[in-house]
């Protein structure tokens, strides 16, 4: 997250101090630092010399650069946090203004084109964590950060630990799904690939678990050579489970638990992609009667 090469001002230890203290993940304060080095660099002086005049520039800097909603508010957030709690200074962000973020509805892969995305894939590690992360409607991070021993086959759970919001879950463990991870744990301790206990998918030293952006390589390389031409990333089967789960009649809270989402809102999203539901709905132009 710090250089080792260059000495921390005492503005970034104390912002990295007060980080610690409120316990935000590594991957949080990274970002946070990140985006004040930014704007250091466009300020060409330290970021506690600002005005509001600055900030309100530096907003239409960004938004003149083609900056998108997500990045933008996620800027701003970090900040936030420089201004109001490091430096206590709240008064200097009245011109700045998140913004709307247009609402758009995932990307929905059909059952055909998971089981061709699926087989396309020609490692068996990558092939087996795509198959969790369908299986089981995991995120990608919640994939790698699997270890062996979070797998009950007595109780056909996965134990997710501290995912999305620092929460412990149980997913589901179907029964293919676990014939494919013994499949895998097989392989892979008669290759020496995974450590007693260790993480459920190495890296390439099995000290470190597979990262994300691996995962999502071969995601995009098996969408390719499965001739699927959606944007396709690991999300999108996290998505596809849940869609599939409600075209299967599966109760919405239960799939809001399955997900592990905090509102209902969130997990009513995927109403509107399932299209099996969609077609069962009889149109009212069908009950008209003739005049």
């Amino acid at each position: 997250m710090t250089s080792t090469s260059k000495p921390i001002t005492p503005l970034r230890q104390r912002m990295i101090d007060d980080m610690r203290m409120r316990k935000l993940s590594p991957k949080t304060q990274a970002s946070y630092i990140r985006v004040v080095k930014r704007f250091a660099g466009f300020l060409r002086r330290s970021p506690d010399t600002a005005s509001v005049e600055d900030l309100r520039r530096y907003q239409l800097h960004l938004v003149d650069h083609g900056i998108s909603p997500i990045s933008l508010n996620a800027t701003l957030t970090g900040l936030k946090f420089l201004f109001e709690t490091t430096l206590d200074r709240p008064e200097l962000l009245t011109k700045m203004h998140p913004v709307h973020v247009p609402h758009k509805l995932p990307v929905v892969l059909s059952r055909e084109e998971v089981a061709r995305l699926i087989a396309a894939v020609d490692n068996l590690k990558h092939q087996t964590a795509l198959s969790v992360a369908y299986g089981a409607g995991l995120r990608a991070s919640e994939v790698v950060s699997l270890k062996v021993g979070d797998i009950d086959s007595q109780r056909m759970t996965l134990r997710i630990e501290q995912g999305k919001g620092s929460k412990d879950r149980y997913a589901m463990l179907s029964p293919v799904l676990l014939e494919r991870l013994r499949a895998w744990w097989k392989f892979a301790h008669a290759q020496g690939k995974m450590l007693q206990g260790g993480w459920l998918f190495p890296g390439l030293d099995p000290i470190d678990p597979l990262s994300t952006r691996q995962l999502n390589r071969a995601i995009h390389a098996a969408a390719e050579a499965a001739r699927i031409d959606k944007r396709v990333s690991m999300h999108t089967l996290r998505h596809s489970f849940a869609t599939h789960l409600l075209e299967q009649k599966v109760d919405i809270r239960v799939i809001q638990v399955l997900l592990g989402h905090k509102k209902l809102e969130t997990t009513a999203l995927y109403a509107q992609v399932a299209t099996d539901i969609l077609r069962e709905v009889v149109s009212p132009l069908e009950t008209l009667q003739p005049v």
